[in-house]
């Protein structure tokens, strides 16, 4: 066994941050050195935390005491690191980033999506997206990766055999997505007091969802692209129908055979897709805790629709477990290594 990689994440005492931790402290090769909060400083870790009681002794302490380290994880709100890549690629040699602000490459195309000028676009060209099932080659020996959409994850999983094959070319795609509560983060706000939040099916971004930049990145722009986002009575997962219109007609079989192709080589993506039983289809609510993303399909006959279906854990397979799966690919190693986790049923 070679020497434990010293890493510590800065900002973790969100659900992202606690995840990071989960999947780090029992990782073979990693040895978490620090974890930063400003809210929970001095604290134990398993005060933001319970799951993780007795799983460390590990305090937060404040960002400006953090110190050098081997790799850091990030996982501050959008705007956090770009104001401040200077300082973190002076503390660690490798950086891998949770938030929006590396996802894009192009700075025009940030400043439309999020509004703003970039703090430091002679970055953005440094910064490889952490999505091993599309940019593995440049993931492996890259020293900065960004994170992950967790809805332009699932969207992009769920298309790319599709936009691959050019059948995207000319059509056009409606991704309807379900998502969870864990979506808006750790921090209470009027719309996730249990009153308005437990029951809802609250349509939150019908249009001109900011992911559709990382789609559009990802698969191209040969297509037409429409998004929307829904919430609904769930804490963990993120559930996309993908209604495509493609330039000619498939039957089942073909599918079968673009997706297999597709996937049978990635550890991380099931197709689902069954005769009987409950769950036919990719469900989100079997993934809690893993860095699957199970993807479906199903052919609308004497058509030019096919109906993907694809479900993720919006904190994993969204978020801490592409960059740990990140991670493992950056530095050469086994690629499920630290997220065997395979799920739970009945949950």
């Amino acid at each position: 066994m070679t020497e434990k990689l010293n890493v510590s994440i800065v900002g973790g005492s969100g659900y992202v941050g606690g995840e990071l931790l989960r999947l780090l402290l029992f990782h073979p090769q990693i040895n978490v050195k620090q974890i930063t909060s400003v809210s929970q400083m001095g604290k134990f870790t398993h005060n933001a935390h319970p799951n993780l009681r007795e799983a460390t002794n590990l305090q937060f302490s404040h960002p400006d005491t953090l110190e050098a380290c081997d790799l850091l994880f990030l996982a501050q709100p959008h705007g956090y690191l770009a104001k401040h890549i200077e300082r973190f690629v002076g503390l660690a040699e490798y950086i891998i980033d949770t938030s929006a602000d590396f996802r894009l490459r192009n700075a025009d195309a940030y400043a439309q999506w999020y509004g703003e000028t970039h703090p430091a676009p002679e970055w953005l060209g440094k910064f490889v997206y952490g999505l091993p099932e599309r940019y593995r080659a440049e993931l492996a020996g890259a020293k900065y990766t960004s994170g992950v959409g967790c809805n332009a994850t699932v969207t992009n999983l769920a298309l790319a055999p599709l936009a691959d094959a050019g059948l995207l070319a000319g059509g056009s795609v409606v991704a309807d997505i379900k998502v969870g509560s864990s979506e808006g983060g750790a921090r209470p706000n009027e719309g996730s007091h249990h009153p308005e939040r437990s029951g809802a099916v609250r349509s939150f971004k019908p249009t001109g969802h900011r992911h559709q930049a990382e789609v559009r990145q990802a698969l191209g722009d040969d297509f037409e692209l429409y998004m929307s986002v829904t919430s609904i009575e769930l804490i963990r997962g993120a559930l996309v129908t993908a209604h495509c219109i493609l330039n000619e007609k498939l039957v089942d079989k073909d599918l079968w055979k673009l997706y297999r192709k597709a996937y049978k080589p990635e550890p991380f993506v099931r197709l689902v897709k069954q005769k009987s039983g409950i769950f036919r289809y990719p469900d989100p609510k079997l993934l809690p805790g893993t860095n699957f993303c199970d993807v479906g399909f199903e052919v609308e006959e004497n058509s030019n629709r096919v109906v993907i279906i694809a479900a993720i854990d919006n904190l994993m397979k969204g978020a801490a477990g592409s960059a740990v799966q990140t991670m493992n690919v950056m530095l050469g190693w086994e690629e499920k290594m630290g997220l065997e986790f395979p799920g739970l049923h009945p949950v």
